[in-house]
This record gives C-alpha cells, structure tokens and sequence, in this order.
C-alpha cells in the first residue's frame, strides 16, 4: 500500500569536497518523501503522510540526529530535528524544484549555514 503513495528512501551521501576528494559515504542523509512520476518532492501527498517523513542524518562518528522533512512557509523544505530538539533546522537549497534520481544532485544548508552538496544514492519504494 505504502508503495502506491509514492513514498521512497531517498539517501543522500556528501559529493566531492575539499577534505573529502571522492565524497563521503559516512556523512549524508536518508529521509522518506512523497515522490511524484518526475523524482519531485509532492507536498500535497506530504501532507498526508507528514509523519511518515522521517529524516535520519549521519555525520561520521557524530551521534545521528533523526527528525522529520517539513514543507515550510513560501514553500521551501527543510529537515527539522524535533528528537532531541538542540538543532537548528537544515533547509534543502530548492528541494522544490529537485528530481530526486540517483546521479543528481542537491545542497542543503546546515544548522551552522554551511551550504553543502550531496549526490542522491538510492531512491527505493518503501
């Protein structure tokens, strides 16, 4: 049923950087979002199943922070860290207008205002 909705995982690793040449599996994200036909986030379908979003970020041997994907005011996105709730939102950088395919690629501004990019890995049916 959950696979009609267009719910997937989506996981996200860190592209090439300087300190990281070849990008960095152990630093990313994996968050479930309403995809449409196109790879886009669906925020009518998000509505729906908004507690189904749920986002887990993993920065090497950081503890893990887990929240959920919000779809804030004007329309923008942003993963929200409500567990623990220390943490500053982190705003994905036109999540609206992203297809989320593997190869792609998206940037998320974090807590601190780092502007990072990540390449979409997998994106599987749940």
């Amino acid at each position: 049923m959950t696979a009609d909705l267009g719910l997937k995982k989506i996981r996200l690793n860190l592209a090439r950087t300087k300190e990281f040449p070849n990008g960095s599996p152990r630093h990313g994200y994996e968050f479930i979002a309403p995809l449409d036909a196109d790879g886009h986030i669906d925020a009518g379908e998000w509505k729906k199943h908004r507690d189904q979003c749920r986002v887990r970020r993993f920065w090497a041997d950081e503890e893990e922070d887990i929240g959920h994907l919000r779809h804030r005011p004007g329309g923008s996105w942003a993963f929200h860290y409500d567990i623990e709730g220390d943490e500053d939102d982190e705003a994905g950088y036109r999540f609206g207008s992203h297809a989320f395919r593997p190869g792609e690629y998206v940037s998320i501004k974090d807590e601190d205002g780092d502007l990072h990019t990540f390449q979409v890995v997998t994106v599987q049916d749940l």
